[in-house]
């Protein structure tokens, strides 16, 4: 058995050495390939770099003057010219990232299309979305998607503002020019050119004093 699990391993060594080397013949430019993984249908455009510690999962295809971070897991990804993706990325199937977009760190996606100049900088998770054109998700947004029993969709349209630690309960949508405050948990359809926000009034003690522990 254990005579077994090493051939494996070493057959599995091979395999993906001679698809760095591939990538790197095609001018890929692989930073420390040693600790790069891919899949054998793998498909890059050109000039495309891939930083330490990126794992390629099947059914990826990235196109032009990409750049993928480090520690970033791709798989079932299409993704378009000029993109960038990552650090610590974790792309699922389905995602589809058109020209120009950006996907930053500690960013998750599923089943979601995200259209040209739109951003995902930080710490978010979007699922079962489609977002427009020209839209900023801010940090810490949530795309609820699952309510225990279905998945449901949220659409963000063009030049859509999303503000910080938002959640947006699906099925939803959220229309063309609007903005949505930081810290809102939306729960209705936005129309056009509208501020939609959710937030309890702020209350201030003065002179406030902690009670002693008895």
């Amino acid at each position: 058995m254990k005579v077994k699990i090493k051939n494996k391993i070493k057959s599995y060594r091979r395999v993906q050495e001679l698809l760095r080397n591939k990538a790197i013949s095609k001018g890929v430019n692989l930073i420390a390939p040693e600790t790069i993984f891919l899949s054998k249908d793998t498909i890059f455009g050109k000039n495309i770099t891939v930083e330490p510690y990126v794992v390629f999962g099947t059914k990826v295809k990235i196109n032009d003057n990409c750049q993928i971070k480090s520690f970033s897991h791709l798989d079932g990804v299409k993704i378009g010219k000029n993109v960038t993706v990552g650090p610590y990325a974790r792309l699922r199937p389905g995602t589809i990232l058109k020209d120009n977009t950006k996907i930053g760190n500690f960013v998750e996606t599923k089943k979601s299309t995200i259209d040209q100049n739109s951003k995902v900088n930080h710490l978010s998770y979007i699922g079962d979305s489609e977002i427009g054109k020209n839209s900023n998700i801010g940090a810490g947004t949530i795309t609820c998607n699952y309510d225990g029993f279905k998945k449901s969709k949220t659409k963000i349209s063009d030049n859509v503002f999303i503000g910080s630690n938002s959640s947006l309960i699906a099925p939803i949508k959220i229309d063309t020019n609007s903005v949505v405050g930081a810290g809102s948990v939306i729960t209705k359809n936005v129309k056009k050119k509208s501020l939609a926000l959710t937030r309890a009034t702020q209350i201030e003690i003065k002179n406030y004093k902690k009670k002693k522990k008895k």
